[in-house]
């Protein structure tokens, strides 16, 4: 074992973390595309 596996910063699982990443992005690019087809609808 190294230095940095005796030493580790979290114990989080990263499952969770690389799932709220996802639905963060997911969401972020939705509400893009809603705009732009409310641009769209308005012009």
């Amino acid at each position: 074992m190294n230095e940095f596996e005796k030493n580790v910063q979290t114990k989080r699982n990263d499952a969770i973390d690389s799932g709220v990443a996802f639905v963060v992005s997911f969401l972020f690019f939705a509400i893009i595309f809603v705009i732009a087809q409310a641009i769209d609808l308005i012009w």
